[in-house]
């Protein structure tokens, strides 16, 4: 099943790669670069994440920690590079944070198949989600918060995201019709968490939350969507 899996992966890849070599062949060649460098980079993440949660699932909640620990970090930069003069802004935003933080880890500690579903679905919807709008995107949806976002974009991931999710459903055993209904809550999830820090940066002014990854703009914002998506995970676990 783990083979079969990393070979739908690669396949993703490889189509994914096409899709940047089309979206970046008429750009500059700084900006196809630093296009390439994210692209690269997120495929690095992909791995790494992919199988610290097939070899050991330990590696994970410790990866877990350490994007739950980044993530307060780089709000409590902002919030001081801005000189804290947003207090309210900020204690709802950590608030709000923390309760999604503690519902990731306990994710984190689920069982390893289920934590390998929800992880290919955002996974997935994060990639087309870029894609599909880079390439047929037209109608912006936060225009004034996150501009590179489109309906078109949104659509296109969250399709391929839940089609895919058929593929490997055998991950959580649950019918059909349920795994449709599973996989567009993550992904809607995944969105939200994903526009929630679009929103943050742009109350602050910024692009980035910080510099550390190379080609994204900080722990937040590579993995607000896993978080808010492993978030509702957990929390429709217990609920339902």
């Amino acid at each position: 099943m783990i083979r079969y899996i990393y070979l739908i992966i690669l396949a993703y890849f490889i189509l994914g790669a096409i899709g940047f070599f089309f979206i970046n062949r008429k750009k500059e060649r700084a900006v196809a670069r630093q296009s390439w460098i994210k692209y690269i980079t997120y495929c690095l993440i992909i791995h790494i994440i992919f199988f610290s949660i097939v070899i050991n699932p330990v590696v994970f909640q410790f990866i877990a920690g350490i994007i739950i620990l980044a993530g307060f970090y780089e709000l409590f930069k902002l919030h001081k590079d801005s000189g804290f003069t947003k207090k309210r802004p900020f204690l709802l935003s950590a608030l709000i944070f923390s309760v999604l933080a503690y519902s990731f880890f306990i994710f984190s500690g689920m069982d390893n198949d289920k934590i390998l579903f929800v992880f290919l679905v955002i996974s997935i919807f994060d990639s087309f989600s870029q894609i599909t709008g880079q390439i047929f995107g037209r109608n912006k949806i936060f225009p004034g918060i996150s501009p590179a976002k489109t309906i078109e974009g949104f659509a296109g991931g969250l399709i391929i995201a839940v089609v895919s999710s058929l593929l490997f459903r055998g991950l959580i055993d649950e019918s059909i019709g349920s795994t449709i209904k599973i996989a567009s809550g993550i992904a809607l999830f995944a969105f939200a968490g994903d526009f929630a820090a679009s929103y943050y940066k742009r109350m602050y002014d910024v692009k980035d939350f910080s510099k550390i990854i190379p080609g994204h703009g900080g722990f937040l914002d590579r993995f607000d969507s896993l978080v808010a998506g492993g978030a509702w995970f957990a929390v429709s676990n217990l609920l339902f």
